[in-house]
């Protein structure tokens, strides 16, 4: 049997099974690999098996081959140990962009490749166009879905190599295409929860790594307002799981994480969602990434999002000989969070990105 040209990457959901079908309806030569990436620790029900027969049942219907193969060594190794170590240092990582650019587009890579083939193809909601001699990262058509911020970590060799067939559609289109065609993943909800890990308790699920102790909830100005079960499980510009009220001497605003300290075991918590203690101008962040392979200037302006569906906000960017960038926003914003991934665009174009360390928001908000 000849060696297919292109590798899906089936994850037993819909999006994957209808980048596999309109590429076969494409006429190309095409077979689905279905990647195990996380060795399950009995914390919850991760919806791998659930998931692979599903792959399997698609690769039937659509009457190409699938291919299976073990990535969970590489993801704990490569992103499950970071994940790890930055909640640990008091950061809140994004597991998906780590996910994207040591599984999805270099061990599953270089598996399609040493199948034979010559590209891979996922079923993201992005584009991929040319300019000149180098490729693009382009938002989806559905911006309601896009996902190019967590692909920001993609260079050159990933996107010569890489097929994003469903970069045109919206969600809604793509579940029409299911039905239409019999898949069974049609109306299949879409997956949550940490990538590959799945949907489970948080609290209990981080708690079988990094043990926590209690500790005091405190405001700015020092006051003792509650107790938290550990500093790790909490995020910046976080109102669930508080479980303050009723404090004499304060109103009845919700309360939000403004700060946590590690090393002292103490959150801090202010009133108002807007609280000036989680609003930050500046950013800085660790060496970058660029999907072109150089910044486009050693300062320029441009958009930039610090989490994903948030809507992009003008700045001002620097790259000093590091590579680390200063971002600097024209307007204030709300809960920039050390860990989580800062990510440029020039219009609909993605630019690349860099992990936030620090901001200039009250008490430095640093790792």
């Amino acid at each position: 049997m000849a060696a297919p040209g292109t590798i899906v990457g089936m994850s037993g959901g819909v999006d994957s099974s209808v980048a596999a079908l309109l590429l076969r309806d494409a006429g190309e030569s095409i077979a689905g690999l279905f990647m195990d990436n996380w060795a399950d620790d009995g914390s919850g029900h991760c919806r791998a098996d659930e998931d692979r027969r599903d792959a399997v049942a698609v690769c039937g219907r659509l009457g190409i081959p699938i291919h299976f193969r073990d990535f969970s060594r590489e993801y704990w190794d490569g992103v499950f140990e970071h994940f790890l170590a930055e909640y640990a240092a008091g950061r809140t990582p994004n597991p998906d962009v780590l996910c994207n650019r040591e599984i999805k587009f270099r061990h599953f890579l270089d598996a399609a490749r040493d199948l034979g083939a010559a590209r891979i193809a996922t079923g993201h909601y992005a584009r991929i166009d040319r300019e000149g001699r180098r490729l693009r990262l382009l938002r989806a058509a559905d911006r309601g879905k896009d996902q190019s911020y967590f692909l920001h970590q993609l260079g050159q060799e990933q996107l010569a190599a890489t097929l994003f067939p469903l970069g045109h559609l919206r969600k809604d289109e793509v579940r029409a295409m299911a039905a239409a065609a019999g898949l069974p993943t049609a109306a299949k909800k879409d997956s949550t929860g940490i990538c590959f890990v799945g949907e489970r308790d948080f609290r209990a699920f981080l708690g079988r790594y990094l043990p926590a102790r209690p500790g005091e909830i405190r405001t700015p100005a020092g006051e003792v307002v509650g107790e938290h079960p550990g500093v790790f499980y909490f995020t910046l510009g976080q109102r669930e799981g508080l479980h303050i009220g009723g404090r004499r001497g304060f109103d009845d605003k919700p309360w939000y994480v403004v700060g946590k300290d590690v090393a002292a075991n103490v959150l801090t918590v202010d009133q108002g969602h807007d609280s000036p203690w989680l609003m930050a101008c500046t950013l800085w962040t660790e060496p970058a990434h660029w999907i072109a392979g150089a910044p486009p200037a050693r300062a320029f302006t441009c958009t930039a999002q610090v989490r994903y569906r948030q809507q992009e906000e003008p700045c001002d960017v620097s790259v000093d000989d590091s590579g680390a960038l200063r971002v600097t926003f024209h307007r204030p914003q709300r809960a920039v969070t050390p860990g989580q991934s800062a990510v440029l665009y020039a219009g609909e174009a993605c630019l690349g990105g860099a992990v936030i360390a620090t901001t200039d928001a009250p008490q430095g908000m640093a790792a």
